[in-house]
């Protein structure tokens, strides 16, 4: 199915729901299972694929390499996204966990990534933590050098606060074309910090990981998730949607022109992400879900 596409540079356009593989492994899904349910997603219009290779310590990476080696035609019609930046190391018997943001570590993760997913480049790279001891003008010179050896097309970093994304966007002349943050509507974090106003000032498009909280949303446990949920529900009743369908179409509603990544294996949550793309909020609806959980007061 042909969607329209979010362009986030003359050559680099995303899916506007995003596949998302961080729990592949315990999909527990051979190669020809996974390439079935790639191809499944690409004929719904999802052509974006999003991975790291932190995730299951690079199982997951190796894992969607073996899919695309079970299919060849699936690379060829994706957009492909992964990451660098995490690390652990064991120390004394025990695992310990870090940042690596240097010009070797960023360029030999990259080399490694392609190697693990079987493919001679990345439609997007991403810097996947703010590293508290990085220099931006090194990591910019190794996403730039990158980019000339036709290792990755575009770049861009996961979870940065306004001023590192701001102080590695100078280092790299603003070619930084995203920021793959959280987002949900009991996460607020780049709304108070100020990531979302500079993201929408600049038009950069920002890809938002647990969109439905990872699931919390649905539960009563949580104080806050129960109160944005009988809203959310609420609203939902309103327009004969699913409940998920109307936090993507929120998510979505923003002028940023967010794009939401979907990490179940089943192709009807995705499909309810998708349904969000015809979901006409009122605008006085993205305030009731933004001031639901009580995090957010306006002014």
């Amino acid at each position: 199915m042909e969607r329209t596409m979010v362009k986030l540079s003359d050559k680099v356009s995303l899916s506007p729901v995003v596949q998302g593989f961080w729990r592949l492994e315990d999909w527990n899904w051979s190669a020809k299972e996974l390439a079935e349910f790639m191809n499944a997603c690409i004929d719904r219009g999802v052509t974006t694929f999003d991975t790291a290779e932190i995730y299951s310590d690079t199982l997951c990476e190796k894992k969607m390499g073996e899919a695309f080696a079970a299919d060849p035609s699936i690379r060829d019609r994706i957009q492909l996204v992964s990451k660098t930046g995490i690390f652990k190391e064991e120390i004394d018997g025990k695992p310990f966990g870090y940042y690596n943001t240097t010009y070797d570590r960023v360029k030999a993760s990259c080399k490694e990534s392609l190697s693990r997913l079987g493919t001679d480049h990345l439609d997007l790279y991403l810097i996947h933590r703010e590293d508290p001891c990085f220099d931006p003008w090194e990591t910019a010179r190794a996403l730039q050098d990158l980019k000339k050896e036709g290792l990755i097309v575009e770049a861009g970093v996961s979870n940065f606060d306004p001023f590192k994304f701001d102080a590695l966007q100078t280092a790299m002349g603003k070619e930084l074309v995203t920021n793959q943050i959280e987002w949900n509507p009991v996460c607020f974090e780049h709304f108070n910090s100020g990531m979302m106003d500079y993201l929408t000032v600049n038009r950069i498009h920002p890809m938002i990981w647990s969109p439905l909280a990872g699931g919390r949303l649905f539960g009563r446990e949580d104080a806050q998730c129960s109160r944005a949920m009988d809203k959310i529900r609420e609203i939902a009743g309103r327009h004969g949607e699913d409940p998920s369908t109307i936090v993507y179409a929120w998510l979505m509603y923003h002028p940023a022109g967010a794009i939401p990544i979907s990490g179940s294996n089943k192709l009807a949550r995705l499909d309810l992400a998708l349904r969000a793309l015809d979901v006409k909020l009122a605008h006085h609806e993205w305030y009731e879900i933004y001031t639901a959980s009580g995090q957010q007061v306006l002014r």
